[in-house]
């Protein structure tokens, strides 16, 4: 099921640069939609880092452009928040807000609490075994 921004159907999002992305996918109502709730999450991210000025629009577009245009890419868009994903990281490394290695341990901890975490639950870091202590 597909949800808008606000996570339900008929919520108002609040209309900002990173909403006219290119490609974002929307709904009739011209609100970001997500297929799955992780797509969500990584757009309330980047659009609070934004709102934040960890990067200028100008940033965001840059980098989101590129990998949108990266060889491989999906022509029909299903990879779409893959790429929005990879510009958000890339950005974040680039300046110093966090490194490679940052990175890669936080999604090695997601990915382990995710498979600790019961079906239906939301998932949250400390559920990583690993973390708790």
């Amino acid at each position: 099921m597909e949800r808008n921004a606000g996570g339900r159907p008929g919520s108002s999002f609040p209309h900002s640069a990173l909403a006219a992305s290119v490609g974002l996918p929307k709904s009739a109502e011209g609100e970001p939609v997500f297929a799955e709730p992780w797509q969500a999450t990584v757009f309330a991210m980047t659009v609070r880092l934004h709102q934040q000025a960890v990067f200028s629009w100008a940033d965001w577009a840059e980098a989101l452009s590129a990998e949108l245009h990266k060889p491989g890419r999906c022509a029909d868009g299903s990879d779409y928040y893959d790429c929005w994903v990879a510009a958000l990281s890339g950005l974040l490394t680039r300046l110093s807000v966090a490194s490679d290695r940052e990175l890669e341990a936080l999604t090695h901890s997601w990915q382990r609490a995710a498979e600790a975490t019961p079906h239906g639950k939301p998932i949250r870091l400390e559920n990583d075994p690993l973390r708790r202590g």
